[in-house]
């Protein structure tokens, strides 16, 4: 049996009835809220000691307790469902059961580790601070790998030309690495957007107490304790904006996860122009060779499939259909209270976890071992009729056109068709040279 298993159940009767009352998913609230409610609860006892409001022997017995929980010690020692009193009073309860158990004798759950807060203005502020310190550490460093492997491809594959596509159809030529620092574009820009969202997810609502007012709560509390975990995380935390708009609403979270969102929009078009490149061997575009991970076919023989682009875009749906659970979470602010911050909680911590493990995932299994197919590319980019729009500027457009569609009608080359036509050779020679065409300013 392992040392797991065998812990007695550090919480008490408030967590039992929670349990009971809240059989739903099976599903615990994320370890990284509870985590960051043992780090509240432990700033708050050293706070409360240093005004004077806790004896200095029991707030240090609750704060080395609270330091264990926070240390992710005793992730199992939260069982309530996240499914629960949309407040999060429960699981707040649960995390003072069970550092005062651990504090030993003469720790009250409510009266000690407690002091000065409220399930109100706590537990919304773990869960910001639980998004925000997993962005931090875990999401944008992630993808940082994902744009530098891109950048990297986009520097190797810059003399590769290749047709342009519009519509799905064929364009004029571009060069494949001209694609990629598209999306290593498309990354950078998501490492900002989620990076914007961060000073609002810093704004927590600790020391409004019940309802905004601060009720039961001494004055320099609030702004001490966030002293001491911005000191000790490094993470920037700050007053709000307004104590009762952080109480009643959950703006914050929701603007992270728009932000979240639009990096799995960003993720798609980038995993589905990668599947539709190395789309084949022989009957597809074939322009670039994906790693060949696994078998793609139980039943035929050779097959290898772009699996990691297909887990990156199943994330990034997931990660759509969390922001759409959040934004109905999000409109549930009922006065003084938003009533669906585990339902929130839950969905954002997931959406920055799937998105950081996606983002790792398509930069090492994939985008770090693909291949141009080199005389692929360039021959698409000979193919494409839409290269004689670059003959324009000497002949005009009527006359180009016509060269296009005798040139699809026979199959002959835009080349042979032009120069039939009476273009002459010198135009011919500047106007079709495809990688001049790809970089037309150099």
């Amino acid at each position: 049996m392992s040392e797991t298993a065998e812990r007695p159940e550090l919480w008490g009767a408030e967590t039992r009835k929670a349990v009971e009352n809240f059989p739903v998913s099976g599903e615990p609230i994320p370890a990284p809220v509870a985590r960051w409610l043992g780090r509240i609860k432990a700033a708050a006892a050293r706070v409360n000691a240093d005004l004077g409001l806790l004896d200095a022997d029991l707030a240090e017995r609750i704060a080395s307790s609270a330091d264990r929980v926070a240390a992710g010690e005793l992730d199992d020692q939260f069982p309530i469902d996240v499914f629960q009193t949309g407040s999060g009073t429960s699981s707040n309860m649960n995390a003072n059961e069970v550092i005062a158990a651990l504090a030993g004798e003469g720790v009250h759950p409510n009266d000690h580790v407690n002091m000065g807060q409220s399930s109100n203005d706590v537990f919304p502020s773990a869960v910001h601070l639980a998004a925000l310190g997993e962005i931090t550490d875990d999401l944008r460093p992630a993808l940082e790998v994902l744009a530098a492997s891109l950048e990297r491809k986009a520097a190797e594959f810059d003399d590769v030309v290749k047709s342009g596509r519009t519509h799905l159809m064929d364009a004029v030529p571009v060069t494949l690495g001209q694609e990629f620092s598209g999306y290593a574009a498309q990354v950078r820009q998501g490492i900002a957007r989620v990076a914007d969202a961060a000073p609002r997810l810093g704004q927590i609502p600790l020391g409004g107490t019940a309802t905004g007012t601060g009720l039961n709560t001494h004055r320099e509390f609030a702004a001490r304790v966030r002293e001491r975990l911005s000191a000790e995380t490094g993470l920037t935390i700050s007053a709000p904006a307004d104590p009762f708009e952080a109480q009643a609403a959950r703006d914050g979270l929701v603007e992270a996860s728009g932000a979240l969102k639009v990096v799995a929009v960003s993720l798609t078009k980038i995993a589905n122009d990668l599947r539709m490149m190395g789309s084949g061997p022989r009957a597809g575009l074939a322009e670039i060779f994906l790693p060949e991970l696994q078998k793609g076919s139980s039943i035929m023989p050779g097959k290898v499939n772009p699996v990691i682009p297909e887990v990156v875009t199943q994330v990034a749906a997931q990660v759509i259909g969390n922001d759409a659970a959040i934004t109905v979470g999000g409109l549930q602010g009922h006065f003084e209270l938003n009533v669906f911050v585990p339902l929130i909680a839950r969905n954002l911590l997931d959406s920055i976890e799937l998105l950081a493990s996606a983002a790792r995932l398509l930069a090492a299994k994939c985008v770090d071992g693909i291949e141009a197919n080199r005389e692929q590319c360039e021959r698409y980019a000979e193919l494409t009729l839409s290269a004689a729009t670059a003959l324009n500027p000497s002949i005009g457009y009527d006359a180009a056109t016509e060269i296009v569609k005798e040139a699809a009608a026979s199959g002959r080359s835009l080349r042979e068709v032009a120069r039939e036509a009476g273009v002459d050779e010198s135009i011919l020679d500047e106007a079709l040279d495809y990688h001049a065409m790809a970089k037309p300013h150099g």
